[in-house]
């Protein structure tokens, strides 16, 4: 399926949780973090402006980028777990 966001919404596939810690210890799946790192996978056409026309975003597909622990919705697209945020939502762009 294909996803199209709208305005200056973003798609994200999630990293990976860590399965170690720094230590070596094994996490179990309770105790991992929600990541917090990921792929930027689709992009709206930008924020409507008061002149209306779109406001570019920052971040096009293939980013790697940092967002929010608790920023955004989580959804399910052809069993993939992906993450609708607002691109203010976002924090980092990874170079």
């Amino acid at each position: 399926m294909k996803i199209n966001p709208l305005d200056d919404r973003v798609v994200v596939r999630a990293g990976e949780a860590e399965e170690t810690t720094a230590g070596g210890i094994v996490l179990p799946d309770a105790a991992k973090e929600k990541p917090q790192r990921g792929t930027v996978i689709a992009v709206g056409p930008g924020r409507l402006l008061d002149s209306g026309e779109r406001s570019p975003l920052s971040v096009e597909v293939g980013d790697e980028v940092l967002f929010g622990k608790y920023g955004g919705t989580d959804i399910e697209i052809d069993g993939e777990e992906v993450k609708i945020l607002r691109e203010s939502d976002i924090l980092a762009k990874i170079v």
